[in-house]
């Protein structure tokens, strides 16, 4: 007699998959903002846009995971702030163009769905939506055993914003004289986690669990430190005149910058501008890293950047590093679910570098 198979025998449980919904509906109703149509389990999600708040709006679209950064999750069993780094690096990418995020999907790939941990990877997903002020309006979780070992799992996601067209950001309102402004992260983000493991862990052979004194934490705490979002912080600028900004994610300053910048300039970066982060610089004693290596792999404590005329740049310090006195600079285009978003408490903003005539792209000196 032949022996009869079920998809559960073969390492799909849909009932768990079930479960895990339920458990995770809360999370995404937390998230919700005006706009939002439906519930959670359709099989699309809904967002009315308000096209009488623009004249010609434009939908700007971000994709993203969170890359290696995984194994230290998976390594520290720890599975509530990866969420927060995957809805930064889609959020943070679109914002560049001006756009405020509307709505995000998340997609979450395990090799064996235990509801609870799926409930964890979600609050954070919905944490960090709560602080881009964005809605969290579907998602998917595929259960793939066979591809995923069983404690394994990736996590991706979708931002979508908007913008009026004719307040688009694309860099190519950069002018030579203009104030590259950096705002600063919070650690590694979520780049470069493969060299950071090698020098660290393999190399050096440190522990996880292993309290650094130059970081004031464990090693595993200091790697897990979610990604900054700038949201909040960005759009408390609308009255300025922002000529570009950058996300500084793989590739980092070194790559990232000239993608903004027009022919016959280049960015003169004064890299003693800034403290770089001790985690940093861990790196390149552990890995013996030259510092052109670490520039072009690591944000190196810079995690955003933004351009504008240099008339202006102390007002954006200002507006940025002091809000509680500046609450009403460049309010314009601002409503209230804008300000009731979290804003990253700890982020900085330093004048960095000028526009200069140039070809080499990004120039690393001292001031």
């Amino acid at each position: 007699m032949t022996e009869k198979m079920s998809y559960k025998e073969a390492g799909v449980d849909v009932d768990a998959g079930n479960r895990a919904v339920e458990l995770i509906k809360d999370y995404v109703k937390s998230t919700f903002r005006p706009g939002v149509l439906g519930e959670i389990g359709a099989f699309g999600g809904f967002y009315q846009l308000d096209i009488k708040k623009y004249r010609e709006p434009v939908l700007v679209a971000g994709t993203d995971g969170v890359g290696t950064k995984l194994r230290i999750a998976f390594a520290m069993d720890k599975h509530d702030t990866v969420g927060i780094d995957c809805v930064a690096m889609c959020v943070n990418d679109i914002l560049v163009h001006g756009a405020e995020p509307l709505f995000f999907l998340d997609y979450v790939a395990v090799g064996k769905l235990i509801p609870e941990k799926v409930r964890e990877i979600v609050s954070g997903v919905a944490e960090g939506c709560r602080q881009a002020g964005c809605a969290l309006i579907g998602g998917e979780t595929a259960e793939m055993p066979g591809l995923y070992e069983e404690n394994e799992y990736d996590l991706a996601g979708f931002a979508v914003g908007v913008v009026e067209k004719g307040c688009i950001i694309d860099g190519s309102g950069i002018r030579e004289g203009d104030a590259v402004i950096g705002l600063t992260s919070s650690g590694l983000h979520s780049n470069g986690y493969s060299l950071a493991r090698k020098a660290l862990l393999e190399k050096e052979k440190l522990s996880l669990s292993k309290y650094i004194g130059e970081l004031g934490k464990t090693l595993g705490e200091e790697m897990l430190t979610p990604t900054c979002i700038y949201v909040k912080t960005v759009r408390r600028l609308s009255g300025f005149d922002i000529h570009g900004l950058a996300h500084i994610t793989g590739g980092g300053i070194i790559e990232n910058l000239p993608r903004i910048l027009p022919p016959g300039l280049e960015f003169k970066i004064y890299k003693n501008s800034w403290e770089v982060p001790p985690i940093f610089k861990m790196i390149q004693r552990a890995g013996n890293v030259d510092e052109a290596e670490m520039y072009r792999t690591f944000n190196m404590g810079i995690g955003y950047v933004i351009v504008a005329p240099e008339n202006q740049a102390e007002g954006i310090l200002n507006a940025i590093n002091k809000p509680s006195r500046n609450e009403n600079q460049g309010s314009a285009g601002r409503d209230k679910w804008c300000d009731s978003m979290m804003a990253p408490e700890d982020t900085k903003a330093i004048i960095i570098g000028r526009v200069t005539a140039g070809k080499s792209g990004v120039v690393l000196c001292r001031i």
